[in-house]
C-alpha cells in the first residue's frame, strides 16, 4: 500500500495506510471528518485539549489579540501577556522564581537541561557535567530530551549521537516489568537505594531529570506514593538540582494543576507545556527557583547568561490565550471537575479489564493505559502483522473513537472537561473496539 498523502505523518510507517481521515471541523469532544463521520477525541488531540474543540472563549482570545499583535520576539522587548502570563505561572508555582517562555514540550526540557548545567558553571562547579534519568522516561524527541528521555524502542538508530546519561529503575508492576518473586514494595525501595548510593558517591552529577507523577509515554506507569518525593529529598541531601517534566502530567491531567505540588516534591526547574494553551497552540514555559535565576546574573563579560533563544519565545498570541485558559481553569473549577469526572476510570475498570485480550490496567486522573495482550495467562503483549496502532485506530473508527496506541497499549487520554457520559462513550467504544479486534484477530 501507498499513502495518497503528501504529508509525512508523525511516527507512522506511511506504506500501512492507503489514505488518512481528513479532519475537516471540530467541536466540543468530537472530529469530524470529510465524509461525514465523526470521532470522538479519545486523545486530546496528543494529549493537549482541555476544554474540547472550538471553545469560544479561546478562539475569541486568540482573535483579540491577533488584532492587537501578533508576534513580537522577547530579544530586548517585552509585551503585557508575557508579563501578565509569567506572574500568573508564578503565582501558580510560588517557591520558583523566573519562567522562559518556549515552543514546545521538547524545547522547554532542552531548556531545562542546559539551565541545570549552566549553573554549575556559573557557580564554579566545573565538575558537576553528567545527568541522571529514570529508566522508561520520556522527554522528548529533540535531540538532548532524547538523551535524558531514551526510549529505545523510539530512539535506538541515534544512540550513537546522544550524551550518556545515569539510569535508574523505575517501580513498576509485576506485569510492566518488576522481577518475579520480588514484591512492589521491594522493588520501589530497591530503586530509591540504587539512586541514593549513587548519588552519595558521584559528586559529577549536575541534574536529576524525571517526569512528574507518572511515565506517560512510557506507558503510564505511575508513581507510588511519596517516590517522587524521596527522590526530591535524596537530591537536595546530594546537592543535585531536581528537574521535573509536567509537560503531559501538569495542568489537570493527573488531577492537580501543580503535580509536584501533590507529589510535595519541590523542583528547582520544572518544564509545562501541552495543555498551558488549552492545546490551541503550541506553546511552553520552564520555571526555575531564585537560586537558579541569580546564578545567571553579573556582568556581560562573565558571560553568565543563558545562551539560547527561539524566533517564537514568547508568542503574543499563545501568551494571551495561556492567561485565558488558566483564567477558565479557575472560572470552572476545572481541577475539581476532574477528580470528580475521573471516578469514571476506577468505576470501569472491572468492565475492561475482564476483555480477554486485557492485562494489566493503569490510571489516574484523566489518563488510562490499557495493555492488550495476547492471553491473560502469558500476559505475552499483543502482536499482529500491521501495527497495533494501525488496527486499532482502523476498528476504534467504526466505533466512532479516535486512538493513538503506545505500542500495544491503548492510550484514554480524553479533553479534560470531558463529561462523565462522554467519558463512558469513550470506554463503551474502547470495549467494543476490543471485542472487535479479538474477534478479527481470531
Amino acid at each position: 500500500m501507498k499513502s495518497d498523502s503528501s504529508v509525512w505523518h508523525p511516527n507512522t510507517q506511511m506504506s500501512e495506510w492507503t489514505t488518512f481521515p481528513k479532519i475537516i471541523s471540530a467541536k466540543g469532544m468530537w472530529l469530524y471528518d470529510s465524509k461525514g463521520g465523526k470521532m470522538l477525541d479519545g486523545v486530546a488531540s496528543m494529549w493537549c485539549n482541555v476544554w474540547g474543540h472550538s471553545k469560544s472563549e479561546l478562539v475569541s482570545e486568540i482573535i483579540k489579540q491577533t488584532k492587537i499583535i501578533q508576534h513580537t520576539p522577547l530579544f530586548n522587548l517585552t509585551h503585557p501577556s508575557a508579563e501578565k502570563l509569567s506572574k500568573k505561572l508564578l503565582k501558580l508555582n510560588p517557591k520558583m522564581k523566573s519562567v522562559f517562555f518556549s515552543d514546545n514540550g521538547s524545547t522547554a526540557m532542552e531548556i531545562a537541561i542546559k539551565i541545570a548545567l549552566q549553573y554549575w558553571h556559573n557557580v564554579g562547579e566545573n565538575k558537576k557535567t553528567n545527568v541522571a534519568t529514570l529508566e522508561n522516561g520520556y522527554h522528548g524527541d529533540t535531540f538532548g530530551a532524547m538523551s535524558v528521555g531514551y526510549v529505545p524502542e523510539f530512539f535506538s538508530k541515534f544512540r550513537s549521537k546522544l550524551f550518556s546519561t545515569i539510569q535508574f529503575p523505575v517501580p513498576r508492576t509485576i506485569s510492566s516489568g518488576t522481577p518475579k518473586k520480588t514484591s512492589s514494595k521491594e522493588y520501589e525501595e530497591y530503586c530509591l537505594s540504587k539512586i541514593e548510593d549513587k548519588l552519595e558517591k558521584d559528586n559529577s552529577i549536575a541534574a536529576f531529570v524525571m517526569e512528574s507523577g507518572a511515565q506517560m509515554a512510557g506507558g503510564v506507569i505511575i508513581y507510588p506514593k511519596n517516590f517522587q518525593k524521596k527522590i526530591s529529598q535524596i537530591c537536595r541531601k546530594n546537592d543535585v538540582l531536581f528537574v521535573l517534566d509536567e509537560i503531559a502530567t501538569g495542568f489537570g491531567r493527573l488531577g492537580s494543576m501543580v503535580e509536584y505540588q501533590s507529589q510535595n516534591s519541590i523542583p528547582d526547574i520544572v518544564s509545562f507545556g501541552k495543555m498551558l494553551t488549552g492545546g490551541y497552540q503550541t506553546f511552553a514555559a520552564t520555571l526555575t527557583t531564585k537560586k537558579i535565576n541569580d546564578s545567571f546574573l553579573g556582568q556581560f563579560s562573565e558571560f553568565k547568561h543563558l545562551f539560547h533563544g527561539h524566533t517564537y519565545t514568547g508568542n503574543p498570541t499563545a501568551a494571551a490565550l495561556s492567561l485565558k485558559n488558566i483564567e477558565l481553569y479557575e472560572k470552572y473549577h476545572l481541577i475539581e471537575k476532574i477528580q470528580k469526572t475521573s471516578t469514571v476510570f476506577e468505576n470501569r475498570v472491572n468492565d475492561i479489564s475482564n476483555l480477554d485480550m486485557v492485562g494489566e490496567i493503569r490510571h489516574k486522573g484523566m489518563v488510562m493505559g490499557i495493555e492488550l495482550v495476547q492471553n491473560k495467562n502469558s500476559n505475552k503483549p499483543l502482536s499482529s502483522k500491521t501495527s497495533i496502532n494501525k488496527l486499532v485506530f482502523d476498528e476504534g473508527r467504526k466505533h466512532k473513537i479516535y486512538f493513538r496506541t503506545l505500542g500495544n497499549i491503548i492510550m484514554l487520554v480524553p479533553p479534560l472537561a470531558i463529561s462523565q457520559k462522554d467519558l463512558n462513550f469513550l470506554i463503551d467504544g474502547t470495549i467494543s473496539t476490543i471485542k472487535s479486534i479479538s474477534r478479527k484477530l481470531r
